[in-house]
């Protein structure tokens, strides 16, 4: 879970948002839609993590998101698991556990696929990435650039699953 940023556009950490519901129901989504181990980038903002959840510090956050997807892919927990990640994003509050499912079951029995979903066609997250692109991804890593930068030079590696018909995939950036 990507929540490391300040949120200046929607001026406070996204972390934070609705009292920490956003946050809450994102744990909640990746859990109960079939991640065994959830774990939460935070770095402008420090909350306690949810329950069913471990934080990660994300000490240079002011890097961009390529500095919490640096840390989530480091981890130790990521790097035991020989299936990969799913990445989220705290700020896509209707991402539910049905949409995390549908990435996750896209990817099963093909440990090293690149799972993205789409909403009506429009990239979003989660992203579900093979263990065997873990390097590549964090070789790309830069500024404010997640995970893009890799998926996009290799296009013809990522399944991408149609989910706009459980959610809007819209990240929120603004109150």
């Amino acid at each position: 879970m990507l929540a490391a940023g300040a949120g200046r556009r929607y001026g406070k950490p996204k972390i934070l948002a609705e009292q920490g519901l956003w946050l809450d129901n994102a744990v909640h989504s990746l859990s109960a839609g079939g991640c065994g181990e959830v774990v939460v980038a935070m770095g402008a903002a420090i909350v306690t993590p949810p329950s069913g959840s471990t934080a990660i510090v994300v000490e240079d956050w002011a890097v961009g998101l390529s500095a919490s997807v640096r840390a989530v892919l480091c981890a130790p927990v990521v790097r035991a698991d020989p299936g990969g990640v799913v990445l989220h994003v705290v700020d896509m509050p209707d991402v539910t556990a049905a949409v995390v499912s549908r990435i996750v079951d896209a990817a099963a029995g093909t440990p090293e696929k690149i799972v993205r979903a789409v909403y009506h066609g429009r990239p979003g997250h989660p992203v579900r990435l093979g263990a065997g692109h873990l390097d590549g991804v964090l070789a790309s890593l830069s500024g404010d650039l997640g995970a893009a930068r890799y998926l996009r030079a290799h296009p013809e590696i990522v399944t991408w699953v149609e989910c706009g018909d459980l959610a809007s995939g819209i990240d929120r950036d603004e109150r």
